[in-house]
């Protein structure tokens, strides 16, 4: 039998803390560890509780969430904690600044029971960016096009680009394999190879990445259709 994902919950509101709990346990694949109300206590409980996810409020008392999220990714190993930030407002610079910090992506805390559990499963495995349309429009909004990103892209292989692109349309794994015509193992290789040249470890700074170097530009569509006409390009 697979172990559960487990689940710490960080808010300082203790509704949506009981709210979250009773969400996350309802789904059988997922464990609850433990709650926090502070970012101080979360970073404490983290080694004893060795969450896989951490579910982060934006707006904590003391040590905010960006400040949270930087330290526990920046301490992490490939197999660490990943960061769901939870935020009332859709688009934020604060929660575009919490991604950059490192979290895996971003959820309202509004969102329907079933897309807080999916989006759980999909950071735990890697294989999808949870709720992609919402961190596409956050990402166009607040992603810096003269950041120095173009130089880390250009070594990227022509396949790794359009994988890139792919990423930044907010495909899956196995929805990148089906446009492309290759092996979920080969789109797994080629997912590492672009997370690396790029040094990045989630799907969510791969694509801030991919909008700041200028290699997907705002409002471009990327389907199994429409394809760039130089590999990996969108103009």
């Amino acid at each position: 039998m697979t172990a559960p994902i487990r689940v710490l919950i960080v808010d300082d509101d203790v509704a949506t803390r009981v709210g979250l709990r009773a969400i996350m346990s309802a789904a059988p694949d997922i464990a609850v560890v433990g709650e926090s109300a502070s970012a101080e206590s979360a970073l404490e409980l983290i080694p004893s509780v060795a969450p896989d996810v951490v579910l982060m409020d934006v707006q904590l008392p003391g040590a905010d969430g960006i400040t949270a999220t930087e330290r526990i990714t920046s301490r992490a190993t490939d197999a660490g904690p990943r960061v769901i930030v939870l935020t009332t407002f859709e688009i934020d610079d604060y929660v575009f600044r919490s991604l950059r910090a490192g979290a895996s992506g971003f959820l309202l805390k509004r969102a329907r029971a079933e897309d807080l559990t999916d989006a759980v499963r999909s950071v735990a495995s890697g294989s999808a960016l949870p709720a992609p349309t919402l961190t596409r429009r956050l990402i166009e909004r607040f992603a810096d096009a003269s950041t120095p990103n173009a130089a880390a892209v250009q070594t990227l292989t022509g396949r790794e680009r359009e994988v890139l692109v792919l990423i930044a349309g907010g495909r899956s794994n196995q929805e990148i394999g089906a446009d492309l015509g290759i092996s979920p193992d080969t789109v797994k290789s080629h997912v590492k190879h672009v997370f690396t040249k790029l040094a990045v470890r989630d799907r969510s700074q791969a694509v801030i990445a991919a909008y700041e170097s200028g290699l997907v530009v705002a409002g471009a569509v990327t389907s199994a259709t429409h394809r760039p006409a130089e590999p990996g390009l969108l103009h």
